[in-house]
């Protein structure tokens, strides 16, 4: 039986076929897109500095359902900002989170944080149409590319002025989230095939990335200060929140928690 990850594929590659036909116009537009933020910058993390946060918007999920409703992305990026977060991170699959590009588009005009798009990219007219949205940064999701695709999504990404973040949830795919080159590590606590979450994830693989250049960003399942107390203890210098801070009803208090630990 397919599992979720595999049903989220079929439906993107349907997506990219669609896409492929607006590639010159994407690539046009990157000309006039505004100039990236640095996202490994604003997640690198001193010792002994507070951790850094990169705050999702994000309106469902398979696992979760409807999140945030009425679902407003400019004004939670701005709640975000305002509350501290160092970055935003914005879902844009519509089938399965609801998302859009437009929202990518109304939270780069709303805030001055760096921007992620969060998707699932297995294309180059993705990241084209990342960058010619405002993204600063594109997600690249190791279970989902083979090596080589992973690799040279990551130039092009780096070609456009990007930032990526390299995402991995198993020692193999780790392997390939290391190779691509990418500035930023993510170590995912969600098994994108099952949707079940464990921070022991990161705690496990979090060593193999020893490199001082690297920044490692954990993702998924952080709901309270203590959480992120486990995360710094492996090293980590950012985490990735969405629906800890969505549900909470104090988006800047939540934030003041997770700074604090």
């Amino acid at each position: 039986m397919p599992n979720i990850l595999d049903k989220i594929l079929a439906v993107k590659r349907e997506e990219v076929a669609a896409l492929d036909a607006r590639a010159a116009d994407f690539k046009a537009a990157c000309r006039h897109a505004p100039p990236p933020r640095s996202l490994a910058e604003a997640l690198r993390r001193a010792e002994g500095a507070p951790v850094r946060v990169m705050a999702e918007v994000k309106h469902r999920s398979p696992s979760a359902g409807v999140i945030c409703d009425p679902f407003a992305p400019a004004e939670i990026a701005r709640a975000y900002a305002d509350g501290g977060a160092d970055a935003v991170s914005c879902l844009t699959d519509g089938q399965f989170f609801g998302g859009s590009i437009q929202h990518l588009r109304e939270v780069r005009a709303a805030v001055d944080l760096p921007v992620l798009r969060k998707d699932f990219i297995i294309a180059p007219v993705q990241v084209y149409e990342a960058r010619a949205a405002g993204a600063d940064a594109v997600l690249l999701i190791a279970e989902a590319l083979e090596a080589g695709e992973m690799t040279d999504l990551a130039a092009l990404a780096s070609e456009l002025g990007m930032d990526v973040l390299a995402e991995a949830h198993s020692d193999a795919t780790l392997e390939k989230a290391l190779r691509c080159g990418a500035p930023l590590v993510g170590i995912n606590n969600r098994d994108l095939t099952t949707f079940d979450v464990s921070l022991e994830t990161t705690e496990r693989l979090a060593p193999r990335v020893r490199d001082a250049q690297r920044v490692l960003v954990a993702e998924s399942g952080i709901k309270t200060p203590a959480d992120v107390s486990r995360l710094l203890a492996c090293g980590c210098h950012a985490i990735l929140v969405g629906e800890g801070l969505l549900r909470s009803g104090n988006v800047a208090g939540k934030l003041a928690e997770f700074k604090s630990a």
